[in-house]
């Protein structure tokens, strides 16, 4: 087996392993999602958007991107073999996520009657605040755990990790938006936050670590090194969160709580239904891009192989969940979301140019280039809101549909043309051919919902999948032998 193929089957099997995973997610998320939708409402998940929308803020702002920038050391240093440099990293990594997690967690406290009066109008949702400061903290924590594991690469522990977590947060969520409808929100997310950080820290402490002595000094002066690069991640992050809590508080203002329960339904579908691509890249793809940063030529490579399979993988599915929409609406939620069909369908127009940007976005942060991160960072958070806010004021909903295509076309091209300049980054005519090819097919699933006849769109629907699967599936095999990969699997088990 040549190299090439190795490294394809890796992305591959990164793939499968967090698609698994997010299929059963999928599924535990219907039910929990269906109970959501009918025991609260548009309005419940509206509320339930806005209650998170400023905590993401904050912890953007307080956690310094020390969860994410780590995992570039801890892999590094991993993949030299050097014992005691990972196991500073991992002590300096669990000692400051408690420090960025108290930090978020004073703040929201300190700040919580001005949080509910910006997001809601008024105080009355001052103690929702004050509660969820906990929930804060213990994500800040959970994360810091989920780090190490990402950049050690277990991601079988990742993924078990995942798994449980999914079944104890649809035990423990459903009752309490039973018995106390929308005043349960603010408990099933604290007690989410407490099942995520058992379970992270559980598979964490498996992690060998040789034993070494850090003072709290070393400690910091390890930390500000770290976060040399989460700094840019932070302020990254927080353009990112303050972009989304702008957007969620100018829906609710000009086109009420139920629009803003829309729009994170909508999303919420695409977002899980794509879950897989993105979680490889996060978990797999981006440690492996760490370790290979220095050079250029393997970088390059690796980017090409990343964004080649996750096209492939993407494109019969996002037909399927195209052309399935108002189907899998009514499973997930209720008819009296089917206004987010339209919205969700042009979301995933732009899905194939979000996965392009996010393959080739990695690059700077395995490079430690702070500075042209945030500067990419900064010009696409601009160009996001904006274009957000004006699409939904002109078409209201399905505007946040074309404004999503808008601004990832864009971020591609912008990200690609920076990369070239900078690294002499390139696709081959390969790449350009594929992304023409898997869209079309995603172009086509999205014209089968003008047609009248419900016979007719399924038959034409139905075809354009085949298709679609066909494709993937034959280049997918000569990219990494798939047949053969796929029966050795088998014959394991």
């Amino acid at each position: 087996m040549s190299d090439q193929q190795s490294s394809y089957r890796q992305i591959f099997k990164a793939t499968s392993l967090f698609g698994g995973v997010q299929v059963f997610q999928i599924l535990i998320g219907i039910i929990r999602v269906k109970f959501v939708a009918v025991l609260l409402g548009a309005k419940g998940v509206g509320i339930s958007g806005l209650l998170n929308s400023p905590l993401e803020l904050i912890i953007s702002i307080t956690g310094l991107g020390i969860a994410f920038s780590a995992v570039r050391d801890v892999s590094e240093a991993h993949a030299g073999a050097n014992q005691t440099k990972v196991a500073k990293t991992i002590i300096t990594l669990r000692r400051w996520s408690w420090f960025t997690g108290i930090l978020g967690a004073v703040i929201t406290l300190s700040f919580a009657p001005l949080i509910s009066q910006w997001t809601f109008g008024d105080r009355s949702y001052t103690w929702a605040f004050v509660w969820l400061s906990v929930a804060l903290l213990l994500r800040a924590i959970s994360r810091g755990q989920s780090a190490l594991l990402q950049g050690t690469r277990r991601l079988k522990e990742m993924a078990k990790a995942g798994v449980i977590g999914s079944v104890l947060g649809l035990i423990t969520s459903i009752p309490l938006y039973y018995w106390f409808g929308i005043k349960g929100i603010v408990p099933a997310v604290i007690t989410t936050c407490t099942t995520s950080l058992i379970l992270s820290w559980h598979f964490s402490r498996k992690v060998p670590v040789e034993k070494t002595e850090m003072t709290f000094r070393e400690t910091y002066e390890a930390g500000i090194g770290i976060a040399k690069l989460g700094i840019s991640m932070t302020i990254a992050g927080f353009i990112a969160s303050f972009s989304t809590y702008v957007l969620n508080a100018f829906i609710s203002n000009h086109g009420g709580i139920e629009q803003v329960g829309f729009y994170n339904s909508g999303w919420g579908v695409i977002a899980q239904y794509t879950g897989p691509i993105f979680a490889a890249m996060a978990t797999d793809y981006f440690p492996r891009l760490s370790a290979i940063h220095n050079d250029n030529n393997k970088i390059k490579e690796l980017v090409h192989q990343q964004a080649d399979t996750a096209l492939l993988v993407l494109a019969p599915l996002l037909a399927l969940l195209m052309i399935m929409m108002p189907f899998v609406v009514r499973i997930l939620y209720t008819p009296e979301f089917l206004p987010i069909v339209m919205f969700a369908n042009l979301t995933i127009l732009g899905m194939q140019f979000k996965v392009l940007s996010w393959s080739m976005g990695y690059v700077t942060l395995a490079k430690g280039n702070g500075k042209l991160f945030l500067t990419l960072e900064i010009v696409s958070g601009i160009l996001y809101l904006l274009v957000n806010l004006l699409f939904f004021y002109l078409f209201g909903l399905n505007g946040l549909g074309i404004s999503f295509i808008i601004n990832y076309l864009t971020g591609m091209l912008l990200t690609y043309f920076v990369l070239k300049f900078k690294y002499e980054f390139g696709f081959p005519v390969s790449l350009f051919r594929r992304l023409l090819i898997t869209t079309g097919f995603v172009i086509l699933s999205f014209l089968t919902m003008f047609i009248q006849s419900m016979l007719y769109r399924y038959i034409i629907g139905s075809i354009v999948i085949a298709l679609a699967s066909w494709y993937s599936l034959n280049r997918l095999n000569k990219l990494m032998d798939l047949k053969s990969y796929v029966f050795s699997r088998f014959r394991r088990k």
